[in-house]
């Protein structure tokens, strides 16, 4: 077990998420793995053995995910990498999706993950080391029509990932926030994705943009097991990077965002500047 590292993975019953459980319990790492559906996360991958620890969590529950992460220490006795995986994608415009939609995105995707850093954290702290990998998309770096919310969400976990990390940098801890493209995963299928139940037809950009996506279910460019690979690398470096683009479509587009923000800043430099005192 010295040499084993002990992981913590939610959102795991698909996509990334079950991809990096299957490949961390073929190398023989310790899992604890985390989903909503607990018979379909044993179904997938398989029932509790010294190695892996099946968990049903409710990520919008601290309480629920106290219990996990207890469970997950009394159990392997350490944490060493914690990756927040779970999430789900909301499409619509900001006037068509309700309040309780919007809230119940944030919900999952932003504040289930703090749910799981909030918890784990005292006993990183303990260890004096430990390392949080946060899922985040492409499209919390750069947005696209249609996807306001959705990358309202992955914006907040881009954002405070980068505060976490000088945050608990004194502690040995380490933090990642991965940005990935389109993956052939289950993201764009219906039990991943979620759209406005009251679409205004003024919103035309919006209704082709969805379209062109759903077409793409089954066709994206990314294989997930690379990325699964790639996540796990990262996991188990001494010194990983902040920051993690996954696939030539996250890069490019990355790349077109710092070039806009470049040239954005650039435009009022004079008039930014000219705001201090004159005396």
């Amino acid at each position: 077990m010295e040499h084993k590292k002990v992981w913590f993975i939610t959102g795991a019953s698909k996509g990334f998420g079950l991809s990096m459980v299957r490949q961390l319990l073929n190398a023989g790492h310790y899992v604890a793995a985390t989903s909503r559906n607990l018979d379909e996360l044993v179904k997938a991958v398989g029932a509790r053995t010294a190695n892996f620890l099946p968990l049903q969590v409710n990520l919008t529950d601290e309480d629920s995910v106290c219990k996990a992460i207890h469970t997950t220490y009394q159990t392997f006795k350490r944490i060493n990498v914690v990756i927040n995986n779970a999430g789900y994608g909301i499409g619509g415009s900001i006037e068509e999706l309700t309040d309780q939609e919007t809230r119940q995105s944030f919900d999952v995707n932003v504040f289930g993950t703090l749910n799981v850093i909030r918890s784990v954290m005292p006993y990183l702290r303990e260890q004096k080391s430990g390392h949080i990998i946060n899922i985040s998309s492409i499209a919390g770096i750069a947005g696209g029509t249609g996807w306001s919310i959705y990358s309202a969400t992955k914006f907040a976990v881009i954002g405070f990932s980068e505060v976490l990390a000088q945050d608990v940098k004194a502690f040995g801890i380490k933090v990642t926030v991965v940005a990935p493209g389109a993956f052939r995963t289950s993201f764009l299928t219906q039990e991943s994705l979620v759209m406005t139940k009251n679409p205004i037809s003024e919103y035309a950009d919006v209704r082709e943009m969805h379209s062109r996506y759903i077409k793409m279910d089954g066709n994206q460019a990314g294989d997930p097991d690379k990325a699964s690979a790639a996540i796990i690398q990262i996991g188990q470096e001494e010194n990983p990077p902040l920051y993690l683009l996954l696939g030539s479509d996250a890069y490019d587009r990355a790349m077109k965002k710092l070039e806009l923000l470049d040239k954005e800043f650039r435009v009022n430099e004079d008039l930014s500047k000219a705001m201090d005192y004159n005396g």
